[in-house]
């Protein structure tokens, strides 16, 4: 017999809006990040002298060990990651083009807005300007403002929240893995799973597909865009 799931918490006292960046602000499909994933793939294979079969399986098992290929370099390999941040971000960003229904609904989300992601400021720069909704947030905390330790490390939402005075009892997070859910709602966070229809199975991986139903996520979304006028409908009423 199954037990029926808790209530979710609302977002009536949500201050706060956190959101990651990559395949959550803008689709997976796009294949943005996989012209990332590919240029780690390249890097990997002739920092380390191995074949791109041989890279592929590596970079795999420290994304999925480390939270980030690079923390594993860094870990097993001494990579100095300077070099490694940008060579693998300088990618073509032109796949985006502006959402102004995405613009218009961060304008309606009353509070402060935030990006938590794995990558660099530049290259989330990058993507803000390229959808346009840049000037709808507050600041970035990116991969070198964790001292280079990448979510789902407790470490990282800890100096986050102290680095922009967050409540995390009055924010909510949006992100497209489960797991870098789990932290933020043992903090109290609202957590919203950003899931887009069609492409789950298509473009990833097993492992990154674990934990929609996990205790942890409180909503899931397979359209940002609508969850968040939603959420601006209920708060304005």
């Amino acid at each position: 017999m199954s037990v029926p799931r808790p209530t979710p918490p609302t977002f009536d006292n949500v201050e706060t809006w956190v959101f990651d960046l990559d395949n959550t602000l803008y689709p997976h499909h796009l294949n943005l990040w996989q012209q990332v994933d590919e240029r780690i793939r390249s890097f990997v294979a002739d920092f380390l002298k191995i074949s791109k079969d041989d890279a592929f399986r590596l970079q795999k098992d420290y994304y999925k060990r480390y939270g980030t290929t690079m923390r594993g370099l860094m870990a097993e390999h001494g990579l100095d990651p300077d070099d490694y941040l940008e060579y693998v971000h300088r990618i073509d960003h032109s796949p985006l083009v502006p959402n102004p229904s995405l613009g218009a609904a961060l304008e309606r989300l009353p509070g402060r807005k935030l990006i938590l992601t794995n990558g660099t400021r530049k290259h989330a720069e990058a993507v803000m300007r390229r959808l346009e909704i840049d000037r709808h947030f507050e600041d970035v905390f990116d991969i070198a403002a964790a001292d280079l330790d990448p979510k789902p490390s407790p470490q990282v939402y800890e100096r986050f929240l102290e680095r922009h005075d967050v409540d995390p009892r009055r924010s909510a997070m949006f992100e497209d893995l489960a797991r870098n859910l789990a932290v933020p709602h043992e903090l109290g966070m609202v957590t919203v799973l950003v899931v887009p229809e069609g492409q789950r199975e298509v473009f990833r991986e097993d492992w990154e597909l674990e934990g929609r139903d996990a205790p942890h996520i409180d909503y899931v979304t397979e359209n940002i865009v609508g969850f968040i006028e939603g959420i601006c409908t209920h708060l304005e009423l």
